[in-house]
């Protein structure tokens, strides 16, 4: 599958952590069925580990080993492209023999040892902004990547902090970071949590992602990232900035309606 350039606009979609295999499953046969069905560009995405969890209490998932079984499974069912995120050096290897894309998450974008050894990896790299990075700095995590002579790279928005247990998104990154001439793209989920904001919890405005997204897509990102989950009330992470599974079809609607009318116009910002 490609991403950018002249590629339809892509969907990153999942659970944000795996809960157990059927559950994983469940979702990924959904998603699997409807994108099929619609002709939608889809990678799966799902976390074996939630390492920057807000408390220690906190669910991260099955681990890395029974993890990547569960992503490999998935994978070889539905024909899915697989992305996770990987928080140390020592995870890459593992990870790379199943997923298709390994992603540094935003609080990671500054750690050369890990960003470099994902690039090392030889899978496509996503690289989440920092939620405290301007958008121009990114510049300097491609060089890193581009150091190891890899030039598979995505760079995610996912909002900026705004004050105590706020995100803001501001849309210029979008083009900002596109200037790196590596597809961008807009984590509408994640831009409307709410860090720590529901005590031991992140909490989240979901309601809110469908409209940031539409956004993004006319300014003009290559590929949109969704959260979903069936039931976001009972999710184990992120339920608050997750979407229902059964909206996921209807906002996609939206979005390539919004794609195709800025290809019309030239893709211009």
């Amino acid at each position: 599958m490609t991403v950018g350039g002249r590629a339809p606009l892509a969907l990153i979609a999942g659970p944000c952590v795996i809960e157990s295999r059927s559950h994983c499953l469940r979702v990924a046969q959904r998603l699997a069925a409807w994108a099929r069905a619609a002709g939608v560009p889809l990678i799966f995405k799902a976390s074996y580990d939630k390492a920057n969890r807000t408390s220690i209490h906190s669910f991260r998932g099955p681990g890395l080993r029974d993890g990547l079984a569960i992503l490999a499974e998935v994978k070889r069912r539905y024909g899915l492209p697989i992305l996770t995120d990987v928080h140390s050096v020592q995870e890459v290897g593992p990870a790379a023999e199943v997923a298709d894309i390994l992603q540094i998450p935003a609080f990671l974008c500054r750690q050369t040892d890990l960003v470099v050894e994902v690039a090392r990896s030889g899978r496509a790299v996503n690289v989440k902004k920092g939620q405290f990075l301007a958008p121009h700095d990114m510049r300097h995590v491609v060089e890193k990547i581009e150091s190891a002579g890899n030039h598979r790279i995505l760079l995610t928005e996912r909002g900026t902090s705004f004050g105590y247990q706020n995100l803001v998104v501001d849309f210029r990154s979008l083009i900002w970071m596109a200037e790196t001439g590596y597809p961008v793209v807009f984590d509408a989920t994640h831009s409307v949590q709410r860090p720590g904001g529901a005590g031991d919890r992140s909490g989240g405005d979901a309601a809110l992602a469908p409209a940031l997204a539409r956004a993004a897509v006319a300014v003009g990102c290559a590929a949109v990232f969704l959260e979903t989950h069936p039931q976001p009330a009972r999710a184990r992470s992120d339920g608050a900035n997750s979407l229902p599974l059964s909206m996921v079809p209807e906002v996609w609607r939206q979005l390539q309606a919004i794609a195709a009318a800025r290809a019309r116009a030239g893709r211009r910002p």
